[in-house]
């Protein structure tokens, strides 16, 4: 028997805030500069849904350790840049947190001080305070299922009771891993093919958000 959903588990970046375009321009600018050029697809593939610390062990093996170092400072000193240059929630989002009867928790990628800042600029840090969950706080980012037990935990909630909304493959393989069921934003960058999978169901319109989870 499914249970009811008691929770949703919303990651942060390109669900919560339109942030992932940002991310995805700077680290194509960085690449180009600091000697590895990269596609759009290929920092979706690589980059989105994963650690600031995990993006780094990347460029590092490509590139060597001094060099990880200048891009991740670059990197954060950029997406400060184009967050306070415009970032915006994702479209519908506002309206579709409230019509959701159930908690809600973060637990993204990002560092709290990056989420302090997108959520805080976009309006939506006072939604979530102090349900705010990072991969900082866990031993292994996504793919690893750690952060969304950690949330669960957290929030007092069985994993099986819970439904985690991602917009990456990295973010819905970790709730799967997790035993939790997972609902894959398909209105960003990665590819709608790229989040399908066992107890997931993608969709495109935030609009839609609130009768998939009263659903789940």
């Amino acid at each position: 028997m499914i249970r009811p959903v008691e929770l949703v588990i919303f990651d942060c970046d390109g669900v919560l805030v339109d942030s992932e375009r940002i991310a995805s321009r700077v680290q194509i600018a960085l690449g180009a500069e600091l000697g590895w050029p990269l596609t759009e697809e290929e920092v979706v593939e690589r980059f989105i849904g994963r650690s600031h610390a995990a993006i780094l062990e990347q460029v590092a093996a490509r590139l060597g350790h001094e060099t990880a170092a200048v891009w991740g400072k670059r990197f954060e000193e950029l997406h400060a840049e184009g967050v306070e240059e415009g970032l915006t929630p994702v479209d519908g989002l506002p309206e579709a947190l409230d019509a959701i009867a159930v908690p809600t928790c973060v637990a993204s990628s990002g560092s709290h001080e990056k989420m302090r800042h997108t959520l805080g600029r976009t309006g939506l840090y006072e939604r979530f305070r102090g349900r705010i969950h990072s991969a900082a706080d866990v031993a292994r980012g996504k793919p690893a299922p750690d952060l969304f037990l950690h949330a669960a935990r957290q929030m007092n909630t069985d994993p099986a009771a819970c439904v985690v909304v991602e917009d990456s493959r990295p973010g819905v393989q970790a709730a799967r891993a997790a035993g939790m069921r997972a609902l894959g934003y398909a209105g960003g960058l990665t590819r709608p093919e790229l989040l399908e999978g066992d107890r997931t169901v993608v969709f495109h319109d935030m609009n839609a958000l609130p009768g998939l989870i009263a659903r789940s």
